[in-house]
C-alpha cells in the first residue's frame, strides 16, 4: 500500500488510518496487522523518541503494508530529514496557517528539483544504500504530505495551502478547529461546523488534493465520508487501551453488584 498511497489519496480512494501515541513497537505492529492503510505516529502529543520511532517503523513494516506518517511538532528541516532517513512514508504538519508555511514544508521534505532535502546514501529509507538511486528517483512521487487545518487563519487560507504543489492532503483537526472558531469540539452533525468541513473539502478538491479528518467513531466516519473526506483516521493506541481497561474494570465491578 505505501508505494502507491499518495497516488491513491489524490485519486480519492478511501484510506483508513489510526493514531499511535504510546511510542511502543508492539502497538505499531498490531495496528499494521489490523489492516489500516496508514498509521500516524504522533510526535506532537505522543511520547515516542527517535529510537522508539525507528522501532515502530520496523514493527509496522513487519506487521503489514500500512504507510507510516509522522506528525511532527514543528516545521524544522533537521527534524524532517531525520524522519525521512528513518523511513517514514509521509509527514503530517499541525496547524498550517498559510501558503508560505506549506511551501516551506514541501521544500524541507522533497528532494531536488521539487525541494531542497538531501538524502544520505546509507540510511534506512534506501535500504541502507542498496536502493539509493531508485529512492532518489521515485521518492517525490511517493512521499505523502498532509497539512493540518486547525485555526481560523488556516481555514481562511485553505485554498492557498491546497494550491501548493507537493501538499497532498488538507487534514482537519476537528477539536482544535472547532474551538478556534468558537464552536466547541466540532462535530459533523453541527450544521455550522459542517459548513466549515465542506469549505475544506472544496478547497482541497479545487486543486486536486484530498481532504482528511480524525473521526471519533464509525458513525462520524460515515458522515465525514459523505461530506467528501477520503483520508479518515479513527482511534488511537492510547485511547483504545484506556477504553478497553475501563470497560474491563466496569464489567468486573458489576459482578459484585
Amino acid at each position: 500500500m505505501h508505494a502507491t498511497i499518495r497516488k491513491d489519496a489524490l485519486t480519492g480512494r478511501l484510506l483508513t488510518g489510526t493514531w499511535l501515541s504510546l511510542g511502543h513497537a508492539a502497538a505499531a505492529e498490531m495496528a499494521a496487522q489490523a489492516g489500516f492503510d496508514w498509521l500516524l505516529i504522533d510526535h506532537e502529543h505522543g511520547v515516542s523518541d527517535w529510537r522508539e520511532l525507528e522501532h515502530q517503523l520496523q514493527a509496522a513494516a513487519a506487521g503489514g503494508s500500512a504507510a507510516t506518517v509522522l506528525r511532527v511538532g514543528a516545521v524544522d528541516a533537521a527534524v524532517f530529514k531525520r524522519a525521512f532517513d528513518l523511513g517514514v512514508h509521509g509527514l503530517m504538519v499541525p496547524d498550517v496557517r498559510d501558503a508560505r508555511t506549506a511551501l516551506q514544508v514541501v521544500d524541507f521534505s522533497r528532494v531536488p528539483p521539487l525541494g531542497q532535502r538531501g538524502a544520505a546514501t546509507s540510511t534506512r529509507n534506501s535500504a541502507y544504500g542498496r536502493d539509493y538511486t531508485k529512492y532518489v528517483a521515485t521518492i517525490n512521487d511517493r512521499l505523502w504530505l498532509m497539512a493540518q487545518i486547525e485555526s481560523s487563519e488556516g481555514l481562511a487560507q485553505a485554498e492557498a495551502i491546497a494550491a501548493v504543489d507537493g501538499i497532498d492532503v488538507l487534514f482537519v483537526g476537528p477539536t482544535d478547529l472547532g474551538i478556534a472558531l468558537g464552536l466547541g469540539a466540532g462535530t459533523p452533525s453541527d450544521p455550522k461546523f459542517r459548513d466549515v468541513l465542506l469549505q475544506v473539502v472544496k478547497a482541497a478538491a479545487l486543486h486536486g488534493k484530498a481532504a482528511g479528518v480524525l473521526a471519533r467513531d464509525a458513525a462520524q466516519a460515515q458522515e465525514y465520508l459523505a461530506l467528501g473526506y477520503s483520508v479518515i483516521s479513527m482511534g488511537s493506541d492510547r485511547g483504545i487501551l484506556a477504553q478497553g481497561m475501563r470497560q474491563c474494570a466496569q464489567q468486573l465491578r458489576k459482578l459484585v453488584s
